[in-house]
């Protein structure tokens, strides 16, 4: 007897992914465990307690509120984690303990869960809270110290003229002054290639936007390397920029994403008030990425054809 042959159906997709949203979000963390241990040895285990109340406050922030809101509670995932330590990473050794906290609540609360859940945010949740903290709180987020010592970071330098910056070395390495995440373009660089390799995000947002501040900042007179060096722009293009849901779903959306970073980043850091323009930068691009979806979406196979024959039936 022939042995019973079974056909299966279900609905779309069909096609089956090897990552799923906890192992995408343990891949990012595992590339930002290095900047995590840097900052900490470098700025003190305040960085470090900074860090851990960052992403505690994200996590109970997610918790609570789906048991307030009844529903699935999804901190398994690892994505309020995540938030917590880019965050974290936006702001300086010397905030004080409650601003982390109060950050991660409006990230996770304001900008993520009230709009939905993850998949929902219309922007980063962890640039948001930072520009919110920095709005709410500008002085101690604009304050950066290093073992006691309150210092300007390089881009400020570079600004006002005064001081002698940092070499391009020392950007590259880290040790200069800055948020707990962004000095070290070494480490950045390297949590980015191993986010590309694993294939957890493209290389073309990050390309882009770097490409876009390097050419424009030679074009105006400026050092473009030690631009991309300095600042969050590294960490912005590899952790921030590329975020699944606030960045564009097709390849023509995701270069116009980069290269619009980069040039609001530009504009901002040489003709506006403040000498970072990376987080500001990002979230314009984030309101952006419906209206860049809607014009780069591929063309459906036969739509150009039907819209002739349309065309010609009403002429007729």
């Amino acid at each position: 007897m022939a042995e019973e042959q079974l056909l299966y159906t279900s609905t779309s997709p069909h096609e089956r992914a090897s990552h799923s949203t906890s192992s995408i979000m343990r891949d990012v963390i595992f590339a930002m465990i290095p900047i995590v241990i840097f900052s900490s040895l470098y700025f003190g285990i305040r960085a470090l307690v900074i860090i851990v109340l960052s992403v505690a406050a994200a996590v109970l922030s997610e918790y609570v509120w789906q048991k307030l809101t009844k529903q699935k509670v999804t901190i398994s995932d690892c994505s309020a984690i995540v938030t917590g330590m880019l965050l974290a990473f936006n702001l300086p050794a010397s905030v004080p303990w409650w601003m982390p906290i109060i950050g991660s609540v409006f990230a996770i609360i304001i900008v993520k869960q009230i709009f939905g859940g993850i998949g929902q945010n219309f922007m980063n949740p962890a640039l948001a809270g930072r520009c919110f903290l920095l709005v709410a709180w500008s002085s101690a987020m604009v304050t950066f110290q290093i073992d006691g010592v309150t210092v300007a970071t390089p881009l400020a330098m570079m600004q006002s003229g005064a001081g002698d910056v940092p070499s391009k070395l020392s950007c590259f390495l880290g040790v200069i002054p800055g948020s707990l995440g962004e000095t070290s373009a070494l480490l950045i660089l390297l949590g980015g290639v191993y986010l590309i390799l694993r294939k957890v995000i493209d290389y073309i947002i990050p390309v882009s936007y770097i490409g876009t501040v390097l050419i424009l900042s030679f074009l105006m007179g400026q050092d473009g390397v030690y631009q991309i060096l300095t600042g969050g722009l590294m960490l912005g293009a590899f952790f921030m920029a590329t975020d699944y849901t606030t960045s564009p779903m097709n390849k023509a959306g995701k270069w116009i994403m980069g290269i619009g970073c980069g040039l609001l980043t530009v504009l901002i850091r040489f003709y506006g008030g403040y000498p970072e323009g990376v987080s500001f930068s990002i979230l314009l691009m984030n309101l952006c990425v419906p209206l860049i979806d809607r014009f780069t979406m591929p063309r459906i196979f036969g739509t150009s054809s039907q819209k002739a024959a349309k065309k010609g039936e009403k002429s007729a």
